[in-house]
């Protein structure tokens, strides 16, 4: 039988698509790139806003008006969120966050009984669910370490969806890189939902970068996201110390003004946040820092708005990721007042895209005419396509073989 498998939101999801195809296609069936000719279609879902709920949502929809005999399976943090309303929509099998590692076995038993499966856990009280893959459908190939969060930011339905903070077994880990980089998986990016919080019988994420480095075919190791409280004396003694770290950190400040990081429930003031970003950038003076900011949230005035473009641009961000505030049902800040009209949101997240497109070009020209290592992921009609360690996107006018690293003039 044929399969496809949609995936929406985060790097985590990604890696647990990849794992469940892998799992598929060990249970013999094939996979389909055309969705109408497949006989299973597997929906991933994100609910990180109400954007993605509404796009998960839509295609579910589109799958059972154009696919209608597909297997229609669905799992993830969208399905896990609003458990009702999906249970409305005649699943053929319907998950939240856990047993996706199941979903071959799922299948297998659907097409014996053909009864309808519902299963949804507590999210809270779950142990690590072991997955394994020994490939990646991209040349730097995700590793989940890390699954929940234990921060309950006013604004993010996350921890009630993903459950609390559980981490994959150290030695795994190991495993698992030494199979993808001996598989042409030259970088490895380490992922979780809060992956500065890895930590299984005291090794922490400081500990597992160095030993993973000791993989003579891993040639990179990339952290996903870390928050700017988890970057403390040991992680900043691999940064100087392991040149298998890449130059780039992505560090989300979520807000450029104190007080709306109180009402976000963030763990950090701007003064700590800019001592650690000089402290990084003491030891790695060209490296690249990303960031995420929410625009919006509850309470944000226009001069707290303001606050937050200066500290931006006194950072020197390489880019931001911009949001606008979604408000999520169950949240503390769904509950706050002065919630932000959404014509003012629309116009604060413009700017502030304007101003990371500004600071992106202005640390890419920093390296105009300098050499540097391009790990290569796409090859097109003599042109090759990769990322540097600092994240930058590079063309190099040449065949290149991919999952090479090549040193080449910017």
């Amino acid at each position: 039988m044929k399969f496809n498998i949609i995936t929406f939101g985060c790097k985590v999801n990604q890696y647990e698509s990849n794992m469940m195809k892998e799992s598929m296609l060990h249970h013999n069936f094939s996979y389909e790139e055309v969705l109408s000719k497949c006989d299973i279609l597997i929906v991933n879902t994100c609910s990180v806003t109400n954007v993605a709920d509404k796009k998960c949502l839509k295609m579910i929809r589109h799958l059972k008006r154009e696919c209608p005999r597909a297997i229609l399976v669905v799992a993830g943090c969208s399905s896990q969120n609003k458990q009702d309303l999906y249970k409305t929509l005649d699943i053929d099998i319907l998950l939240g966050n856990k047993d996706k590692s199941q979903v071959a076995e799922l299948l297998e038993e659907y097409l014996k009984t053909h009864n309808r499966y519902v299963k949804f856990y507590n999210e809270r009280n779950l142990e690590f669910e072991d997955m394994m893959i020994k490939s990646f459908n991209h040349v730097r190939a995700f590793i989940k370490i890390e699954d929940g969060c234990d921060n309950f930011c006013s604004y993010c339905i996350i921890p009630y969806v993903r459950g609390s903070v559980r981490c994959k077994n150290f030695n795994k880990v190991i495993e698992e890189a030494k199979v993808l980089a001996d598989n042409n998986h030259a970088e490895i990016v380490l992922t979780g939902i809060h992956t500065g919080r890895y930590n299984d019988s005291g090794f922490d994420l400081a500990d597992l970068i160095n030993e993973l480095a000791k993989i003579d075919t891993l040639k990179r190791i990339r952290i996903s996201s870390i928050e700017i409280t988890e970057l403390g004396d040991k992680f900043m003694e691999v940064l100087k110390n392991n040149p298998k770290v890449c130059d780039h950190l992505h560090i989300p400040l979520q807000s450029g003004s104190d007080e709306i990081l109180k009402k976000m429930n963030r763990k950090y003031d701007l003064a700590f946040f800019e001592s650690k970003i000089a402290e990084i950038r003491s030891i790695r003076p060209d490296i690249s820092i990303t960031t995420d900011i929410i625009v919006g949230h509850p309470f944000e005035t226009e001069e707290n708005f303001e606050e937050c473009l200066d500290f931006a641009k006194k950072i020197k961000f390489s880019k931001i990721h911009v949001f606008p505030y979604s408000l999520r049902e169950g949240t503390a800040a769904a509950r706050m007042p002065l919630q932000v009209d959404e014509k003012i949101k629309r116009e604060r997240v413009k700017r502030l895209i304007e101003l990371s497109n500004s600071l992106e070009k202005e640390y890419y020209d920093k390296f105009r005419g300098k050499k540097l290592d391009v790990l290569i992921e796409e090859c097109d009609n003599g042109i090759s396509f990769g990322h540097t360690s600092n994240y930058l996107y590079v063309s190099v006018v040449e065949t290149i073989e991919k999952g090479q690293i090549v040193t080449r003039e910017l």
